[in-house]
């Protein structure tokens, strides 16, 4: 056999592997999400835990949510006017930055945002009890780990990401007002009537959509990469615990997009 054709053949394996590894693992992530959602509903629910999830997913992020959204909303005012105004539509402003935060940046950016600071430390947190047998200790003790620890961080996010996201969008609208209005002197009434006349709630409405569906995945894929750092084939120890960190929040952020891009072209 040729050695051109050899290098073909070892291609196309490492390709099929990559693959089926990749199949492989969306499965068990599948099964995670699955039966950790369902611990979620089963009687007795885990309402203090639940309040407790959402307190540190929620409303610990609300601070860094609101400074971006409102920087995001000013910058997009600023670019947005300078834009418009070279061909008199400046009037156009308000549509622009609502549709714009309401359908795209504000789920978007509401999930990076709390990919940095939320979903690093599920990740980092689950990882360090692994490592130090306390989640075995759990399952000595007839505690169901995913029950006790997986199911009310992805409740949590459920509720957190969407009301994020409306605090998002609102702080981001200020902003462009803050910018085109008080800044650059655009009519006000022009600014809010044509943000009214452009918004439909189909836009509100996929863009909550798109918040639920970014929970399901920075949560599922946080608490998954910390809960199974013993697992890694690369590292081990504290070393795993920094490894799974990094690759959970590597891959929500560029899953988030991913699935942003696909919803779109659903939503549209």
């Amino acid at each position: 056999m040729s050695t051109d054709m050899q290098m073909i053949i070892n291609f196309f394996q490492f390709l099929g592997g990559a693959f089926i590894k990749f199949i492989l693992e969306l499965g068990h992530i599948s099964i995670f999400f699955t039966s950790s959602f369902m611990r979620l509903i089963q009687f007795p629910w885990q309402f203090q835990k639940l309040m407790h999830q959402i307190y540190f997913i929620g409303v610990k992020s609300i601070s860094v949510v609101c400074l971006t959204a409102l920087f995001t909303g000013m910058v997009l005012g600023l670019q947005g006017y300078y834009t418009l105004v070279q061909f008199g539509s400046e009037g156009l402003l308000g549509s622009a930055v609502a549709v714009s935060l309401i359908r795209e940046l504000g789920p978007v950016l509401t999930a990076i945002m709390i990919i940095g600071r939320a979903g690093s430390s599920m990740a980092a947190e689950m990882g360090i009890m692994r490592i130090s047998d306390q989640i075995d200790a759990l399952t000595t003790m007839d505690i169901h780990p995913k029950r006790f620890l997986i199911s009310p961080r992805i409740g949590a996010s459920l509720v957190s990401f969407p009301l994020l996201t409306a605090i998002f969008d609102v702080v981001g609208i200020c902003g462009g007002y803050l910018s085109g209005v008080i800044l650059l002197g655009i009519n006000p009434a022009l600014y809010i009537k044509g943000m009214e006349k452009t918004v439909v709630m189909n836009d509100v409405t996929g863009g909550f959509i798109k918040s639920v569906v970014f929970a399901i995945i920075v949560s599922t894929i946080c608490l998954y990469q910390g809960y199974y750092t013993h697992r890694r084939a690369d590292g081990f120890g504290a070393k795993g615990v920094s490894l799974s960190t990094t690759a959970a929040v590597v891959i929500s952020c560029v899953t988030v997009l991913v699935a942003d891009y696909v919803l779109t072209s659903f939503l549209l």
